[in-house]
């Protein structure tokens, strides 16, 4: 695997896509792009919520990006603008770059971007740009629409800047820089949008970040269903609740067996410390952790802390206002989930005659632990779930934060046409809006490249 992203000199007149952003650049700015960009949205096949917490997740690269045609000047400003006209125009000065975290607007996640690669690069001054951004990815759907958009704006910047970072840097890069915007995610949608290759899905672990290749089952394909629900993680407290319960399971299991629990972030930094098997972790929140909900005096009680501490140490900006903590629940998804990964994996790998089956009940496993544990589903990705099982497909589960987005689905190479033919019916049909939109939801997918450059021959 080639150690920097990818520049590739394109015909533009055999890209229709290409060929219309140049338009709608000329038509916009009046001249002409110097080079296009390019970062794929992601499925995550099994691994939900543990990134964050210092697990390997297992997703590939979809066909769905975003694009963004880029032209370079001395004018000291970046102008940005959104083929689709629901997102407004916006321009700031190269020395004026704010994020208000308050108001997540899509401009904001490109300026996440190109703070963080002027911060990594320590780069006193930036090249003005002018930008047009196309995507492809349904907003707010759990295919990482926000930090495609985030990685396509700091390979613009690392571009127009004329500056070279690896691969593994940029993703690195590009996860910290999507906290400006205050998600507190884990890295695996920036990892795979980079190190994503065409034809196979990636195990992507953490510290150091790296990826290997999982080869899919041959006769199985993955259909993407979005049950058209939006989630917008910046807008809401729902993924940060999520983090922060983590941390405090973390601290909490930490003193329990004494050890240090201030300097301890992850359930799986825990893991590591005390050299235990997964088996072992779900062993020990067994004998500490308890299934009624932890109040702020009990966890500072048994913590030894203040509630001023609480709120400034361990909890998010956006979770101050929580009074109750799933502790239990959420640790036993993790370590559970966790290991549900290092089994995909392993069944992938080793190839036993019923290994589509055995990679089913791992994914319906995966969507009940979301459901009943994280409680990160809702309604309609049940309800959707549960008809794309009735459909033909052999495993079934959301993908993404959820709370909303889209299910993956596993389904036999002969049941395909049935089954979209099937949830088509039953859950796009019935309802208008859904049907309208039905198009975009529903389709196909297989692992994509990841991120590049594109010049025009």
């Amino acid at each position: 695997m080639a150690t920097n992203p990818p520049k590739i000199k394109v015909l533009l007149s055999g890209n229709e896509r290409l060929q219309k952003l140049k338009e709608a650049f000329h038509g916009k700015y009046g001249q002409m792009p110097l080079f296009y960009a390019r970062a794929p949205g992601r499925v995550n096949l099994i691994g939900e919520h543990i990134d964050y917490c210092g697990y390997a997740v297992l997703p590939m690269a979809i066909e769905q990006n975003i694009l963004a045609a880029v032209s370079v000047s001395d004018s000291q400003t970046i102008q940005m603008t959104n083929t689709d006209a629901k997102y407004k125009d916006f321009a700031v000065s190269v020395d004026g770059i704010t994020i208000d975290r308050e108001n997540p607007q899509w401009y904001y996640y490109f300026l996440c971007g190109v703070r963080g690669i002027q911060e990594h690069l320590s780069l006193s001054s930036l090249a003005g740009m002018c930008c047009v951004v196309d995507g492809t990815i349904p907003a707010s759907s759990g295919l990482s629409s926000s930090s495609a958009l985030v990685c396509c704006a700091g390979l613009v910047t690392m571009e127009a800047n004329q500056k070279s970072l690896s691969k593994v840097t940029l993703a690195e890069t590009c996860a910290k820089c999507e906290r400006y915007i205050g998600t507190e995610g884990g890295g695996m949608d920036q990892s795979i949008s980079f190190l994503a290759e065409e034809g196979t899905a990636k195990l992507i672990e953490f510290n150091p970040l790296r990826a290997t290749d999982v080869r899919l089952p041959d006769g199985a394909f993955f259909v993407i269903a979005n049950c058209c629900v939006e989630m917008n993680k910046a807008a809401s407290s729902h993924f940060n609740m999520r983090v922060v319960e983590c941390r405090i399971a973390t601290k909490m299991l930490a003193k329990a067996r004494d050890v240090d629990w201030r300097r301890l972030l992850k359930l799986g930094d825990l893991q590591k410390e005390l050299q235990a098997s997964l088996e072992e972790m779900l062993e020990l929140l067994e004998a500490v952790l308890h299934p009624e909900p932890y109040s702020r005096d009990e966890i500072c009680g048994t913590l030894g802390i203040s509630a001023e501490e609480l709120g400034q140490n361990i909890l998010s900006a956006n979770t101050q206002h929580a009074t109750q903590f799933k502790l239990y629940q959420r640790a036993r998804h993790v370590y559970g989930e966790a290991a549900r990964v290092l089994q995909f994996k392993a069944v992938c790998d080793s190839s036993p005659a019923n290994a589509v089956a055995q990679l089913g009940d791992l994914m319906n496993r995966s969507h009940a632990s979301c459901r009943d544990l994280y409680e990160c589903s809702c309604p309609e990705l049940d309800q959707l779930v549960d008809i794309c099982l009735q459909a033909g497909a052999v495993g079934s589960r959301l993908t993404g934060a959820g709370w909303g987005g889209c299910t993956v689905s596993m389904v036999p190479g002969e049941k395909i046409d049935y089954f979209l033919r099937t949830v088509s019916a039953r859950y796009y049909k019935p309802d208008a809006r859904r049907s309208a939109l039905e198009k975009q939801s529903l389709f196909v997918t297989k692992p994509g490249g990841g991120a590049a450059i594109f010049i025009e021959e």
